[in-house]
């Protein structure tokens, strides 16, 4: 099924303080409406992303947001909450996805696990609600006074991603009379749609006031911090070119091995495998196995970022070294970042190429070959 992700951000954000609207201030060094974006992009079962914006925005939507060929053009709001989300559902209509989940820009912490329940929900509901039940005891303010107890049973505390059946929600949507609807939940089941409540997590929280962003800040830094590295080597073979990267290089020779030998693309899978300990493309893709004699190694490095996505983990960086006294890399530096960012939705700026010699030591030197060294620092 074709899942999308509709994230609305046309808001003010006035309570926060601090000047820009709150989906554009950083936390951590990026702008929260970046890190709710690739929060979503990381679950496997997302298959793209629109984002909803203030008219006015543009500009600070083209910095904020990551480059992620899943990620839709925005498409501008309204100046209520409810009719920013018909604008964006009626965007998708379009592209017909058969689920959509539609979520704060402001909750920039929402993990794989509460993403995959809503979606797991929406199986036998004709939506699904991310939501924690309430365990505080609730008090009525009477004159700024401690006031009357509020029963808290059955109470539960809304969150987002709240997700729907597509051609139910945008019917409610369009059906809907009061475009200052609580959410997108009331505006399901005054059209007479079932949304089953799904307990999320307290990290899934919403950035309102000034203070939640000190919230955030903690909580960015305490994600634990992976590395993992890879190496390998190729021989080279007769030919006319070798693939680094991804990128197709004319050259004198050919690499050898049993997919295409994209040795700098398969130290990289093996960096990224070996930061989640899971193993290396061997475990994955064993060459003894016929089907992957010639494969594109980009299906490797999709696969372990596929991995690296159902862990709940990030790319932080990923850093590359082809070792080999020719062909030149320099010159193709720049295509390979590119086509790495490409495959691996990411970021341009969290790649790096480079290259070096082994001042013509060693099988490199005699130019029997390429070498190549990866690292993958991850987040998780």
């Amino acid at each position: 099924m074709k899942t999308v992700a509709l994230i609305v951000a046309a808001g003010r954000g006035t309570r926060a303080g601090g000047g820009l609207p709150k989906q554009y201030r950083e936390v951590a060094g990026e702008p929260v409406l970046r890190r709710t974006i690739r929060a979503l992009l990381a679950s496997p079962l997302i298959d793209g992303a629109l984002t909803v914006i203030h008219p006015e925005d543009a500009a600070l939507y083209a910095q904020a947001a990551p480059a992620d060929p899943r990620l839709l053009p925005p498409v501008h709001g309204g100046a209520e909450r409810a009719l920013s989300v018909l604008a964006g559902l009626k965007a998708l209509e379009a592209a017909a996805p058969d689920l959509v989940l539609i979520h704060d820009a402001a909750r920039p912490f929402v993990s794989p696990r509460v993403i995959a329940d809503v979606v797991d929900a929406l199986g036998s509901h004709d939506g699904a609600l991310a939501a924690i039940p309430i365990v505080d005891a609730l008090r009525r303010e009477e004159g700024g006074l401690c006031g009357a107890p509020v029963p808290r049973e059955g109470v539960w505390r809304a969150q987002t991603p709240q997700g729907f059946r597509f051609p139910a929600i945008l019917a409610a949507h369009r059906a809907n009379p009061d475009p200052k609807a609580a959410d997108d939940a009331e505006i399901a089941r005054a059209a007479g749609l079932s949304v089953r409540l799904v307990e999320s997590e307290a990290d899934n929280f919403k950035i309102t006031a000034p203070r939640d962003f000190e919230r955030a800040e903690r909580q960015a830094a305490m994600r634990e911090i992976r590395v993992g590295q890879g190496y390998d080597v190729h021989a080279f073979a007769p030919g006319d070119e070798v693939t680094l990267c991804g990128v197709s290089i004319p050259f004198e020779k050919a690499l050898s091995g049993h997919s295409d030998a994209d040795v700098a693309m398969h130290a990289l899978t093996d960096a990224l495998f070996g930061a989640i300990a899971e193993g290396d493309i061997g475990r994955w893709f064993p060459p003894s196995d016929p089907q992957w004699k010639g494969a594109d190694s980009a299906i490797f490095l999709r696969k372990a970022m596929e991995r690296l996505a159902a862990r709940g983990a990030r790319l932080a960086n990923a850093d590359v070294t082809i070792v080999c006294e020719r062909p030149k890399i320099t010159p193709h530096a720049p295509a390979m970042i590119a086509r790495l960012a490409e495959i691996m939705g990411v970021e341009p700026g969290r790649i790096s190429v480079k290259a070096t010699t082994s001042e013509r030591l060693g099988f490199t030197g005699r130019e029997e070959g390429i070498a190549a060294l990866a690292l993958a620092t991850v987040s998780l």
